[in-house]
């Protein structure tokens, strides 16, 4: 996926309680030693942590925006700023090994500006060792060093990294928002950027990833899959529980966070049909619906079906999804749970 880094405030989707408390320490020039970004990948923390590094390092801000044209701006756009560094897990998690060489550059002054910032993404995902490493690193912070620590979950933190950290938290954001960014800015479609927003669950990232992959074909695919099972014969079903639990995830980059299209979002895009179904059954707007382009489709399914039928169909799925992340035989699972679905919908399908 095509990624332009940004490097003003201003350019940054929402946020806007995050921008100002980040802003406020610049106009006070109270910056702490380190942050912590909470919120769910695709938000914008990262974007953030760069037009925060970009303000405090510009030769010719403007209160608290980066100019966006002096030399610091521009190789932070080109991405050789060398007081700039984002260290990312390597094979699943933050390694001793990265703490250990990130602690041997702070051992120097930064080397062009007044501040280097360093960020941790994905911090939750450090190891115990590196934890404790990064810690010592917090309690005798070097001068003129910013750390960012993103993090999804910071429970997974040590509690005294995070009680060293100012804590800036990130909201997921509204449909409305993504919508308007990917038609306005993106030039997507009206129709597809719909879809793409209400699938996102609020990270303008995610909707973005899926646009770039084949993720939107295969959605519709799963969908009209969906809809065949209360006509399928007990063989049948098995032949497509068989099917979909071969589903793979799109390749990632050492930079994506998101597997896209795997067996994990084939059971997202199950459950949000089925809490589409539940929610026109309980006479929800249909401004609700995630599944925005399949309205008359759903409409009509629905009015076959039960509330209890489509809530215990909801239920198999959640523990369908719980079963794969236990690392379970998916083909078992699939099995399962496209049993369970048709006997709750068959009847009445």
């Amino acid at each position: 996926m095509e990624y332009t880094p940004i490097i003003r405030f201003s350019d940054i989707v929402g946020q806007e309680k995050a921008k100002r408390i980040l802003q406020q320490a610049i106009l006070r020039s109270r910056l702490p030693h380190a942050y912590l970004f909470t919120g769910i990948p695709g938000v914008g923390k990262t974007s953030m942590a760069m037009a925060l590094a970009a303000a405090i390092n510009c030769k010719s801000r403007l209160d608290t925006e980066a100019c966006g044209q002096c030399v610091h701006c521009r190789q932070l756009k080109g991405g050789n700023f060398p007081d700039f560094c984002i260290i990312r897990p390597e094979a699943g998690s933050l390694k001793i090994q990265q703490i250990r060489e990130l602690q041997q550059m702070m051992r120097f002054a930064p080397l062009a500006s007044g501040y280097r910032v360093t960020v941790l993404d994905q911090a939750d995902a450090m190891t115990e060792e590196a934890s404790n490493a990064f810690l010592k690193t917090l309690e005798e912070p070097p001068k003129n060093n910013l750390f960012i620590l993103n993090a999804v979950e910071p429970a997974n933190l040590l509690p005294t990294i995070v009680s060293r950290c100012q804590k800036v938290a990130f909201l997921p954001l509204r449909s409305d928002t993504i919508m308007r960014h990917l038609i306005s800015k993106r030039q997507i479609p009206e129709s597809l950027a719909l879809v793409l927003a209400r699938l996102a669950e609020g990270s303008l990232g995610r909707a973005l990833a899926m646009e770039h992959s084949d993720f939107v074909d295969r959605r519709r695919l799963w969908v009209q899959k969906a809809m065949e099972i209360p006509r399928l014969s007990q063989a049948k079903i098995l032949d497509l529980a068989q099917e979909l639990s071969e589903e793979k995830s799109s390749a990632r980059t050492a930079t994506d966070k998101y597997e896209i299209g795997g067996l994990l979002d084939l059971l997202g895009i199950l459950a949000m049909w089925y809490r589409d179904l539940l929610l026109l059954k309980g006479g929800g707007s249909e401004d609700l619906v995630m599944n925005a382009d399949f309205v008359p489709e759903l409409k009509k399914i629905a009015k076959n079906l039960t509330l209890l039928e489509l809530y215990k169909s909801l239920l198999a799925l959640d523990q369908a999804q719980k079963d794969i992340r236990m690392r379970r035989n998916p083909t078992l699972v699939m099995e399962r749970t496209m049993l369970q679905l048709r006997e709750l919908s068959s009847t009445r399908g």
